[in-house]
């Protein structure tokens, strides 16, 4: 059961913030006044909510001796019964370390992996389904760099991805995504198999990572492949390549070198982040030991059967018959919040461990 004193000191902290921003404080101030009391409504709402219902259920308790109302009381306690179990856990969720990234924007990149054109087209499927529930949260979605499939799709895409929660949401869908289907060039009717990787990079502020000049080193080329009149024609192209950590980004999709360097940097920043942030779950795998998945990259995370209609997360153990439309993005949903659901699950499980120890 969360402590009285500990709801106390969130609704205090809440009444406390409120009552600044109605105060004359500079702007600054009042922009990370806003950010926390954001942060701080749903959590203050629902330690309200359970303040109440304790309140509600101790009241129905001393009723309980007044035989005229232990009536009531008992229909009241019975309500009670199974209203504040729901309420605590529900507190308990929101009360739960928050990962820092959650709030960041994404840097998306899908992947033909291996199955040659069908996995090009295959990753071509799944950036549009990423590209759909992006509308549906609300967010905004644009392509960095493309590397089309020679019968359509895409051998690789990087897009970023910003919005409220964006990596929050997302994820959980780093891994290898795999298909099982029936080429439209496969003449026989045979089911093949083949594979996508998506990766999902919180995007850093620039001050979260911090680049120097000395740490990288930058090669301009001529651009080769599909890219009009200007392909060949001058050494707008550019690789950068950290050298502390051995990163390399090519961009080659603008015309301006500028611009090229520019989202090559974008890249880059996000990758190093990333790499940290790997680095740091890594030694805490103990910890994680009970989370959903690894977040690895190398690790197949999904399956999508065409023949049959369905879906198969193998992290979860869900398995869902509308195919359609959670490759349309319609459906994503379900399955994303399935996987936030067992994460939750697994770190309040590891939260009751530490607790119990």
């Amino acid at each position: 059961m969360i402590p009285r004193e500990k709801l106390a000191k969130i609704l205090d902290r809440y009444d406390a913030v409120q009552a600044e921003m109605n105060a004359d404080v500079s702007p600054d101030r009042f922009v990370a006044l806003s950010k926390e009391f954001s942060e701080l409504q749903p959590v203050a709402e629902a330690a309200r909510e359970l303040e109440e219902a304790r309140g509600a259920e101790e009241e129905a308790r001393e009723m309980l001796l007044d035989p005229e109302m232990a009536e009531m009381a008992r229909d009241e306690l019975n309500g009670l019964g199974a209203q504040l179990p729901e309420l605590e856990r529900k507190m308990q969720i929101l009360l739960l370390p928050k990962d820092a990234a959650d709030e960041l924007n994404v840097i998306l990149e899908v992947r033909g992996g291996t199955g040659g054109d069908e996995a090009a087209l295959f990753a071509g499927d799944l950036y549009r389904m990423y590209e759909r529930f992006a509308v549906l949260n609300g967010w905004k979605m644009e392509p960095i760099s493309v590397a089309a499939g020679e019968m359509g799709g895409f051998k690789e895409i990087t897009a970023s991805v910003s919005g409220k929660g964006v990596f929050a949401r997302l994820k959980f869908e780093s891994g290898v995504h795999r298909v099982q289907r029936i080429p439209t060039t496969e003449s026989s009717g045979r089911i093949h198999t083949s594979a996508a990787t998506v990766a999902v990079l919180p995007e850093p502020e620039e001050v979260d990572v911090d680049i120097q000049d000395k740490d990288i080193r930058i090669d301009t080329f001529r651009a080769s492949g599909a890219g009009g009149q200007h392909v060949n024609t001058t050494d707008s192209a550019v690789r950068v390549t950290h050298l502390p950590t051995g990163i390399v980004v090519q961009q080659q999709d603008e015309k301006s070198q500028h611009k090229n360097k520019a989202k090559a940097l974008q890249i880059l920043r996000a990758r190093i982040f990333d790499a940290e942030r790997a680095r740091i779950d890594k030694e805490r795998a103990d910890e994680r030991r009970g989370q959903v998945g690894s977040g690895d990259r190398s690790e197949r995370i999904r399956t999508y059967n065409f023949p049959q209609g369905r879906v198969s997360d193998h992290r979860i153990n869900l398995t869902l018959h509308k195919l359609d439309k959670i490759i349309a993005g319609d459906g994503l949903g379900e399955l994303v919040d399935a996987l936030m659901a067992e994460d939750q699950a697994g770190r309040l499980a590891a939260l009751g461990d530490e607790t119990d120890a």
